[in-house]
């Protein structure tokens, strides 16, 4: 059996276990906070751990995406950089007019300070 192999069936089952560990670190807290202030202060009902885990499910998916957010952001960013570096001045204008254009964001600012 290969070093690889081996080292693969070690970690499978503790990052498996691992992340097992983590949801239910989290749902026990999600349970605890919301049983410990909701209920006194605005009257609703206590949830089971269940649902806890629905709540934290939930504020994952319209809070904090599913974890591709920043990367791929970053990235556009970083090429758009990159493409402007090597434009000319003038290139660069170019471009914003059209973007401004496209977009409708009105004339743009050289346009604006013209009589």
């Amino acid at each position: 059996m290969s070093r690889k192999l081996k080292r693969l069936i070690v970690i499978a089952p503790l990052a498996i276990l691992g992340v097992l560990v983590f949801v239910a670190i989290g749902g026990e807290i999600v349970l605890h906070l919301w049983n410990g202030l909701l209920p006194p202060l605005f009257g609703w009902r206590q949830i089971t751990f269940w649902q806890a885990l629905g709540i934290l499910a939930l504020c994952r998916i319209l809070f904090g995406g599913l974890g591709w957010h920043g990367s791929a952001r970053s990235n556009v960013r970083r090429r758009m950089e990159e493409r402007c570096e090597h434009m000319t001045p003038e290139e660069r204008e170019r471009f914003r007019q059209r973007m401004r254009e496209r977009f409708g964001f009105g004339p743009s600012t050289s346009e604006s300070k013209e009589p």
